[in-house]
């Protein structure tokens, strides 16, 4: 074959989608995380391209973050930056679910490529060391006297911590509108508030308060899950009486206008990348259940929680 017409057929094997797993390897991911530094969707980014990098199928991962608006204005400029390019995901979840549900911004997830779910992790509750209130009993029973004066602070509006908070007002009796809840735009925002003070208690995922819960700095009070976590010595809601149970999913999304078989290549090098020690260590290390999904399945159940999220937060009053 004439050098000429092999590097046409090249070009129009990438163009298609169709290069074998080595070549594939041998490019740069390009990785949005829509979130500002220090929080969950950071921490699951960096974990994912230092894994992706371990697995061998990328030589190198570039991050930008991108926060605000629950990860709608990463979410866009995603979009518009990336479209066709089958080197470039966006990291995502059911925070930003529920992001776009009450703030309907103009770029929706569902005009990207639907990659893979990741993990799950549930939210835990905290108090500040010096607070005054001392369990999730306490908390509940301010809230019953004067809900404005429990300030809730979490992710952006509509994130999980914020349905919960939500749910546990409803669970004790006092309306989901009259809650007081804070929105911050990253998890390095929100630890900030909680350790200053300024608001009364923290929600967001184990993996972000575990540093300051271990060192004394703040005290975990309750956790969303059914049941205890393995590795994690924080009571549910449940054991406590309150009938509230959410996890928070995070996963990978592709951009938009990429074909059916670049899709299935950057599932399969995420897949691979799961597989990989350094994945594994970052499970271990942040206590987040390994929850992969990919392909129909991964669409089905994006479908599914929309609704389930949305119906959630009609009866909160949310929306």
């Amino acid at each position: 074959m004439r050098r000429d017409t092999f590097i046409k057929s090249l070009a129009a094997m990438v163009a298609a989608g169709a290069l074998p797993q080595a070549a594939w390897a041998n490019t740069a991911i390009k990785m949005m995380i829509p979130a500002n530094p220090g929080g969950g969707w950071d921490g699951t980014g960096r974990a994912l391209g230092e894994a992706l990098r371990d697995a061998g199928v990328a030589t190198s991962v570039n991050f930008e973050n991108k926060g605000g608006a629950a990860g709608a204005i990463g979410l866009a400029q995603f979009f518009n930056a990336s479209k066709g390019d089958p080197n470039a995901i966006m990291v995502m979840g059911a925070v930003m679910l529920g992001g776009i549900i009450t703030g309907k911004p103009p770029v929706s997830v569902t005009q990207l490529t639907p990659i893979a779910r990741l993990t799950t992790e549930y939210n835990v509750f905290v108090l500040p060391a010096n607070s005054p209130l001392q369990t999730m009993k306490d908390v509940v029973e301010q809230l019953k006297k004067d809900p404005g004066s429990v300030k809730w602070g979490g992710g952006s509006r509509g994130s999980t911590e914020h349905i919960a908070a939500a749910q546990i007002a409803q669970a004790v009796g006092v309306p989901a509108a009259r809650i007081n809840y804070v929105p911050f735009r990253g998890g390095g925002e929100a630890v900030a508030a909680i350790l200053g003070g300024n608001v009364t208690v923290g929600g967001s995922g184990f993996s972000e308060f575990q540093p300051y819960i271990e060192s004394g700095k703040m005290r975990a009070i309750g956790i969303t899950s059914g049941q205890r976590v393995k590795g994690i010595d924080v009571p549910t809601l449940k054991e406590q009486g309150i009938d509230v149970e959410i996890g928070n999913w995070r996963g990978v999304y592709g951009a938009a206008g990429i074909t059916q078989a670049q899709r299935d290549e950057l599932t399969n090098r995420i897949v691979k990348a799961t597989k990989s020690k350094a994945w594994q260590d970052a499970l271990a290390k942040n206590n987040w259940t390994p929850a992969l999904l990919t392909g129909k399945a991964f669409d089905e159940f994006v479908d599914r929680d929309f609704a389930a999220l949305r119906a959630t937060m009609v009866r909160a009053g949310m929306v």
